[in-house]
């Protein structure tokens, strides 16, 4: 299955070697997510999901705002006759991103606003330039930013966290860094140098051993300890007889790199 790369009006898509490349591309709605651009997302995750030759979501912006978070205003004219209606909202972008159960790495090169942060918390990875900020301003304009809070405090201490949305104040990248909102932050020089030998690398691992691992993690994360660890011995058991573990554990043996099939 191929994606259509130049039928979308709100995004920008690649599929290059092993990696889906993803742009919003509403630069001049500081990429607002509109309900156009939300259904060309949960057309591309659905294509992403189903995929085997997509082991690397690389989710980026156009423009020197990543994104403004939900577009208020219903916009006319916009709708794609071209992307099948994949009928859900905002939190199902967010619900099929999270449970994707492959790297996704988000690039942030501009500031990041209200429920952007959505696509930030749920990434398996996050990294900005050096020089942007990230802000929950929603409880100025007298809203709570509800949906953020269930990614927000799976990344971010919890007084941390509550401190960034009760203030509505923005936060730069090393405070970001500090509070586990973002992996690393780069100069402009080596931002997309350093962000691409990490995608490449994300997509050079085992994809099944990958997808079972983030799979399990989603699974386990708040079981109890005993349960946990019952339900993890399970899974290693499993994982030890699959073909990519014999693979690997010959290729180690044999002194080579390993091919994943």
């Amino acid at each position: 299955m191929t994606i259509n790369e130049t039928g979308f009006k709100t995004l920008l898509v690649k599929h290059q070697k092993n990696i889906l490349h993803l742009s919003l591309n509403r630069p001049e709605k500081k990429n607002a997510i509109s309900p156009a651009m939300t259904n060309e997302l949960l057309f591309v995750l659905d294509f992403a999901d189903k995929n085997d030759s997509v082991r690397v979501l690389d989710i980026s912006a156009q423009g020197d705002v990543f994104c403004a978070g939900g577009d208020l205003r219903n916009m006319s004219g916009e709708e794609n006759n071209e992307i099948p209606n994949m009928d859900g909202n905002l939190a199902d972008v967010i619900k099929k991103l999270r449970n994707l159960n492959k790297p996704v790495v988000c690039r942030i090169e501009g500031n990041v606003y209200a429920g952007a942060l959505l696509l930030v918390c749920n990434s398996t990875h996050a990294y900005a330039l050096d020089n942007v900020t990230f802000t929950a301003p929603e409880i100025k304009r007298g809203i709570w930013p509800f949906m953020v809070m269930a990614g927000l405090f799976r990344v971010m201490p919890k007084r941390a966290g509550l401190d960034f949305i009760m203030r509505g104040n923005a936060i730069d990248t090393n405070q970001a860094l500090t509070h586990g909102l973002i992996n690393q932050y780069f100069g402009k020089n080596d931002f997309q140098i350093e962000v691409d030998k990490i995608t490449n690398e994300l997509a050079s691992m085992p994809p099944n051993a990958m997808k079972k691992g983030l799979l399990a993690f989603n699974k386990q994360e708040f079981n109890d300890f005993d349960n946990a660890m019952n339900f993890l011995e399970s899974e290693i058991n499993d994982s030890l007889k699959s073909d990519e573990a014999k693979e690997g554990i010959t290729a180690f043996l044999e002194k080579r790199e390993p091919n994943w099939k």
